[in-house]
């Protein structure tokens, strides 16, 4: 998400509602679209988002979940053809595609994804995330998955819970968000050159920090190799998710000292353009 209202002291200030996307959009340089799973904006206001970015800025979208969930990525040409017309206007300045499928999208499926890889436009990246548990053991399922991924080279989208986990239950946004997302482990490979990690912490900082400076290891890790992190942090009510992902910022300059820091508010120009660690 770029706009919520609790974020005007470390975002926005005072800049109206249809200002924040071009305002955080000075700050950080990817977003995770996260509306397109569950319903398609209009053509205009495609172009509206489109023009409200530098080019450097990079979108993320979802696939429409009637094309993941609904159809399971069985004959979704027609739907998949009218996704892309309507997004057009964000092809230049979206970065990865993303397939979230469902836990019930176990080994027995993946032809499939096969078949589905095949005939995505060639042009555009794109990036699968899995939920079924058989894709984290470490068996052949997985290996069968990461083997197909590289082939193709997409990204697997690696979701790290365990900070969500790792708190107390004792509140009803926490209890909400612990039976929504999923609990799986944390397996860090990079099947193509944009490895995708989506981090949900908690607030208590210093959980988060134990987390994150493993992260800051693999990341500068693939960095060094030329790779393209992009890392999208959340928390259950996403109000402290701008600090948690500065904080992750300058524990990363302690392991790659070229990293510019983040600044959340009155960011220098054309600040976005210097990272190489997209948030």
């Amino acid at each position: 998400m770029w706009s919520q209202t609790q974020w005007k002291q470390s975002l926005y200030g005072d800049a109206p509602i249809s200002a924040r996307l071009a305002q955080y959009s000075q700050i950080f340089n990817t977003v995770e679209g996260n509306t397109t799973f569950y319903a398609l904006p209009k053509l205009a206001t495609a172009m509206t988002w489109r023009d409200a970015v530098p080019d450097t800025f990079k979108f993320t979208f979802k696939l429409p979940k009637q094309i993941t969930h609904d159809l399971q990525l069985q004959n979704a040409q027609a739907d998949l053809s009218h996704f892309f017309n309507v997004m057009a206007p964000l092809i230049e300045k979206t970065a990865i595609w993303k397939i979230q499928l469902p836990a019930t999208f176990g080994p027995n499926a993946l032809p499939t994804l096969a078949t589905f890889l095949q005939q995505l436009p060639a042009n555009m990246q794109f990036g699968v995330e899995v939920r079924h548990r058989a894709f984290f053991s470490k068996g052949e399922a997985e290996k069968a998955l990461n083997r197909l991924l590289f082939e193709h080279q997409c990204n697997r989208i690696i979701m790290d819970s365990r900070p969500l986990f790792a708190a107390v239950p004792n509140n009803p946004v926490l209890i909400d968000v612990q039976q929504k997302k999923p609990k799986v482990p944390v397996h860090p490979i990079a099947t193509a050159n944009q490895p995708v990690v989506r981090f949900i912490g908690q607030l208590d900082e210093d959980v988060n920090s134990a987390f994150f400076q493993k992260w800051c290891n693999k990341l500068a890790l693939w960095i060094t190799e030329g790779k393209q992190p992009y890392v999208f942090i959340h928390t259950p009510d996403n109000v402290y998710a701008p600090e948690l992902a500065a904080r992750l910022n300058d524990m990363l300059i302690d392991t790659l000292s070229d990293l510019p820091t983040i600044n959340l508010i009155d960011p220098a120009p054309n600040q976005a353009d210097q990272l190489d660690l997209l948030f």
